[in-house]
């Protein structure tokens, strides 16, 4: 794999975005939270009589907002990415306020992956970087499991080279 592009373009070509299989999972998530809501309000509205077909307008406006709700979802899961560069790892993501961190590897502390119950069903893990300051911990979410496994060792041995150095 490359490194990343030049120290002054951040987010550029160097850039490696999450899995696929992240979008498909918040898909996924959106999906499951949107079947339940609107069948709650059909059921609700079918519970009372008076309001008659209030229940299947309300189900239909929950599908309506869960379709509607792709585009931002979608938007969140391009916004994530991450760069190994010489001397640090940048991590970018946001929409309204986009954010980026960037950890020097001699500061990492230790280098941890997580995996939920439902990133373990789409094959995902999240990786998290700890550092002594607590506001500059970063994660890199989405990624596979072998990318994750690599990118935690990887991470691991140059944290320990640069901080051998300090």
């Amino acid at each position: 794999m490359e490194q990343g592009a030049a120290a002054g373009s951040i987010g550029e070509a160097g850039a490696i975005k999450p899995s696929p299989r992240l979008w498909q999972m918040r898909c996924t998530e959106l999906a499951v939270a949107t079947v339940v809501l609107a069948a709650l309000a059909v059921a609700i509205g079918a519970a009372s009589a008076s309001a008659g077909g209030v229940g299947v307008a309300a189900g239909l406006g929950v599908v309506v907002v869960g379709a509607a709700l792709l585009y931002p979802v979608y938007r969140r899961f391009r916004a994530w990415s991450y760069e190994e560069r010489e001397d640090d790892l940048v991590v970018s993501r946001g929409l309204m306020f986009q954010r980026q961190s960037v950890v020097p590897y001699g500061r990492m502390q230790f280098v941890d992956v997580t995996a939920g119950p439902v990133e373990r069903l789409f094959k995902l893990a999240t990786v998290k970087l700890h550092t002594a300051a607590a506001a500059s911990d970063a994660r890199i979410p989405g990624l596979e499991r072998t990318e994750a496994a690599r990118l935690r060792d990887r991470l691991a041995a140059l944290g320990e080279a640069r901080a051998a150095g300090l």
